[in-house]
């Protein structure tokens, strides 16, 4: 057991706070300004709610869980049918009550315990919703590697994403230390430079920026009027299927880590509470869903520093660099074949990280049942299969590939006859 440089409940010095802080806001960016860089939410407001959210979980764990949420990408298709179905406005409404599904759950592990969670969610059903996640978004990151600002093939853009995505790969690969838990922020970086003398980069509107600014905030009954539609629920809500289980992993990777078991003290209820509370607080502000961070739970695994107060350094300079104006145009100024390039290997990271899921749980696709639940979703998920009743129930997609996961978990019989065949066959 390695004594920890800086435990959980330690204050940093002064110097040691700001540089560790930096660390992991430099190891959530990439991915949280991503997010709305792909589903056309405002940057900004994604750094400033990442922020906040942050410290609301904090907050709801009693400060016992070092942790950064940013942006979720299981939601990056849900949100961009939500804004194309009714604006930003109910993708946020759908969001909201993605969140809200989040405390609903807590209370009832609270009342209950966490074991018809684990039930419902096995690794057979998320494994194959993962992978959907990732590969039914494969198309969009192909097509901004590839197209022009007019949607027409470029083969200057195609070879920015191309020495982006070499860039980033390289990074993963090849860079220690530090450099190791930021490749996607190196990579966006080097095809930023790139593109910038392929001249696919315009400073004129970061130059016109002012260095302090108020971002456009989706606010509910100020810029919208909510409205609920079972539409807009089955489109957001199921999704919190997959985040649920990636939260509890992430819980599960955090404990041991820091050597304490989280699920016991202060108890998974009050993480999925904090979870939830982030998604709902980014939602009221036009943000998009939060999610526990992997990447900076890595950062600590290396750095061994578990300090909360690292992360309310992060959350709070998060939370600041989305009121400079300057910082914000310089993200949108990043043209969308670096954006491309990066999202190539970050949704085949996802959709991989799906199957490695089902590996490293051994399960068993020679077993009918686990085959037919894992093709069935990835097939109606891949497809984008969309289930229509009457003019206002819809579901389509990840949501519904996520839905008829658990039905099958739940209602399809273990193979018992398989294994006594198999018993009579050896004997």
């Amino acid at each position: 057991m390695m004594k920890p440089v800086l435990d959980v409940h330690e204050i940093p010095k002064p110097g040691q706070w700001l540089l560790l802080s930096i660390q992991h806001l430099f190891a959530m960016f990439g991915a949280t300004v991503l997010v709305p860089f792909l589903t056309g939410l405002n940057p900004a407001v994604a750094l400033i709610t990442s922020g906040i959210g942050t410290l609301t979980f904090l907050i709801i764990t009693k400060g016992q869980m070092p942790s950064y949420l940013g942006s979720s990408f299981a939601f990056i298709a849900p949100i961009i049918a939500a804004k194309a179905a009714g604006g930003p406005g109910a993708a946020m409404v759908g969001s909201f009550l993605a969140g809200l599904v989040y405390a609903v759950v807590a209370i009832i592990i609270k009342k209950t315990g966490s074991g018809w969670v684990m039930k419902m969610l096995p690794p057979i059903v998320v494994g194959p919703v993962v992978m959907v996640i990732g590969l039914a978004l494969a198309s969009t990151a192909v097509s901004m590697a590839m197209n022009d600002a007019e949607g027409k093939y470029s083969i200057t853009n195609f070879t920015v994403a191309l020495v982006t995505l070499t860039i980033t790969i390289v990074c993963s690969i090849f860079a220690r230390g530090f450099f190791s838990i930021v490749p996607v922020l190196i990579g966006i970086i080097g095809g930023y430079i790139f593109a910038y003398s392929q001249g696919l980069v315009n400073l004129k509107p970061v130059a016109e920026a002012k260095w302090f600014t108020i971002p456009e905030f989706t606010i509910p009954f100020v810029t919208y009027t909510p409205s609920v539609t079972m539409q807009l629920v089955l489109l957001m809500v199921p999704i919190a299927i997959v985040t649920i289980s990636e939260h509890i992993g992430h819980q599960v990777v955090l404990g041991n880590v820091i050597e304490r078991d989280l699920f016991e003290k202060p108890g998974l209820h009050r993480s999925l509470l904090g979870d939830g509370a982030a998604t709902m607080v980014a939602a009221l502000l036009g943000g998009p869903p939060s999610v526990t961070y992997g990447e900076n739970i890595g950062v600590l695994a290396i750095t061994r520093a578990y300090s909360v107060y690292i992360f309310v350094g992060a959350a709070t300079m998060a939370i600041l660099f989305g009121f400079i104006g300057k910082i914000s145009a310089l993200i949108s100024s990043i043209p969308t074949a670096v954006m491309g390039g990066i999202s190539i290997l970050l949704f085949g990271v996802i959709a991989a990280s799906g199957l490695r899921m089902m590996v490293e749980d051994k399960i068993d696709l020679g077993d009918k049942r686990n085959l037919i639940i894992a093709s069935v979703i990835l097939v109606i998920g891949i497809g984008g299969a969309v289930l229509h009743v009457g003019k206002s129930f819809e579901v389509e997609g990840m949501a519904l590939a996520a839905i008829i996961g658990v039905i099958l978990n739940l209602v399809l019989p273990k193979q018992k006859e398989e294994k006594v065949h198999m018993q009579k066959k050896v004997s």
